[in-house]
């Protein structure tokens, strides 16, 4: 099977997007990040997701963004809570970390180098998502044509490097059912930003209110415990 690298970040559309990657006959290669996240209680449903889909190794990488914050997951900043759901792809909100995906993109790249693969995996949405910069389908095909200019393999014409966005086009809801039928276990996932010592979601946060609404509008419940 030809390798591919998934960004994992424990939620619920890097599980589906690991998935998706087996279903089309890749050998996953999981990668998440410990980067100073307030959420880092993520980092153990990305292990337990990896584990339960059967990623052929799980990579951890550490990386400190709280050295710059400026953002509510990696700063002193409180995480909005109940904003209204018309503002999320109207603007871009304070959890917005700055270059994060650029950033994780590009240990990807060197991960999939080392591995000889041509394919990474990453669950961006364009639809259903809360106004990052660094999710839209033109940011994807500009890192693309980078990343083939920037490594040894694409130069050498050893292989072109492509980056799958298989959820970039899907409403939350679309994703979750999608999963079911590949038989993701959502209550392995983690989405919160603010969450208790323990994990348990706010159901306050965007990102809690983005995967509520995704349940809701697939006619399924949540397996996940709110604090409400």
């Amino acid at each position: 099977m030809q390798k591919a690298v998934i960004l994992l970040s424990g939620g619920l559309d890097s599980a589906t997007c690991l998935a998706i990657s087996k279903q089309n006959g890749f050998e996953p290669y999981a990668l998440s990040f410990r980067y100073g996240q307030r959420h880092e209680f993520e980092i153990d449903s990305a292990g337990a997701i990896a584990k339960s889909l059967g990623a052929k190794e799980h990579v951890i990488s550490n990386i400190d963004l709280r050295a710059f914050g400026g953002s509510a997951l990696t700063d002193d900043i409180d995480v909005p809570k109940d904003r209204d759901e018309a503002l999320f792809s109207k603007d871009i909100p304070i959890t917005y970390v700055p270059a994060r995906n650029t950033i994780f993109l590009s240990f990807s790249l060197a991960y999939a180098e080392v591995l000889n693969a041509s394919d990474i995996f990453i669950g961006v949405n364009a639809l259903d998502y809360s106004g990052y910069p660094d999710c839209r389908p033109e940011y994807i095909s500009s890192f693309q044509n980078m990343a083939n200019l920037a490594t040894k393999s694409g130069i050498e014409g050893q292989s072109h490097i492509q980056i799958h966005t298989p959820l970039i086009n899907l409403t939350k809801a679309e994703i979750i059912r999608l999963g079911i039928e590949m038989g993701v276990d959502y209550s392995l996932t983690h989405s919160c930003y603010d969450p208790k010592e323990d994990g348990t979601a706010c159901s306050h946060c965007d990102a809690c209110k983005l995967r509520l609404k995704g349940f809701e509008e697939a006619g399924l419940t949540d397996p996940l415990t709110y604090s409400d």
